[in-house]
């Protein structure tokens, strides 16, 4: 799982580093681009739109983006999230907050466990120089009573890192089609494609470019363990200490960039056999790229 940002940000170095875009030339005025911040990291939209049209997006995005934050958001001491981890509980939570906790709720089921919101108590004590043993013991999805009140058990923290991005990536996605937009590009942490196509560029911290993907009507998420550190380790954490990144990088296309999102995360952590069982219980049109420390490359 993916904790809080140290020397830098995971999202930021694919920004940057790893998602090199190129579109193919189309009729009619070029695209409307924006870029701004949100959930703690640069984020971008290219509409293909009228200008009025794409304007009309732009607002409808910049809206969802503070409502998204305002509850998911570790940054802000008065997120919704942030008042559960201060409290161990939520009473009447808000739809959308019971909408992210059904998808990690699938999400954990198809990684096995791997997959796990509350690393968040093992992020603090890392963080904080604590007893880890102990926040390794706190650790545990199934642990989190998720009926009418969410409540945590005792010493847990949740972080939503490894999927809000995602989540937040397919709302935004809906919000767009839902105007009437038919070709636009998202990148919320993870890109997301409304028509297409769009062709990206896949790149490692150590490797550099290493593969390209073209995305219509998918979503692509990427992990790389080595893009932070944290206490000296890589930033992507489980319970057991024996279970370390085995990938240098993973790449995961999907529907859902929520589920791209969370399966890149897990599957850094996952052994191929693993992986390709994971797989099996994930959306129709999900693909892997596998990019090992020896610059072996596997896809499924």
């Amino acid at each position: 799982m993916k904790p809080r940002n140290t020397t830098l940000s995971r999202r930021r170095f694919l920004t940057i580093s790893a998602a090199a875009l190129a579109t193919p030339a189309a009729a009619g005025p070029p695209p409307l681009r924006w870029q701004g911040l949100a959930l703690g990291a640069e984020v971008s939209l290219s509409l293909h739109a009228p200008r009025e049209q794409a304007q009309a997006a732009l607002r409808l995005t910049r809206d969802r983006l503070r409502a998204v934050e305002q509850m998911f958001s570790l940054y802000d001491p008065a997120s919704t999230l942030s008042a559960l981890n201060r409290d161990g509980a939520l009473a009447a939570p808000p739809p959308l907050f019971v909408d992210l906790v059904a998808a990690c709720d699938r999400m954990v089921a198809a990684t096995g466990g791997v997959f796990d919101p509350t690393v968040q108590t093992l992020w603090r004590a890392l963080a904080q120089e604590t007893d880890t043993e102990a926040a390794r013991a706190a650790i545990g999805w199934n642990r989190v009573d998720r009926a009418t009140t969410i409540r945590l058990a005792p010493n847990q923290q949740l972080t939503f890192n490894g999927i809000a991005q995602g989540f937040a990536t397919d709302l935004i996605r809906a919000d767009l089609a839902a105007l009437g937009l038919t070709r636009a590009l998202i990148n919320i942490g993870e890109f997301a494609a409304l028509g297409g196509p769009f062709t990206l560029g896949l790149s490692d911290p150590e490797q550099g470019l290493f593969a390209t993907r073209r995305l219509t009507d998918q979503a692509i998420a990427t992990s790389s363990p080595g893009a932070m550190r944290v206490a000296g380790r890589p930033h992507i954490l489980h319970r057991d200490p024996a279970r370390l990144p085995r990938w240098s990088t993973v790449s995961v296309i999907s529907p859902s960039a929520a589920v791209a999102d969370a399966a890149s995360t897990a599957f850094t952590l996952m052994t191929r056999v693993e992986i390709a069982h994971s797989m099996g219980r994930l959306p129709t049109g999900t693909s892997a790229t596998l990019l090992a420390e020896n610059g072996d490359l596997v896809t499924l």
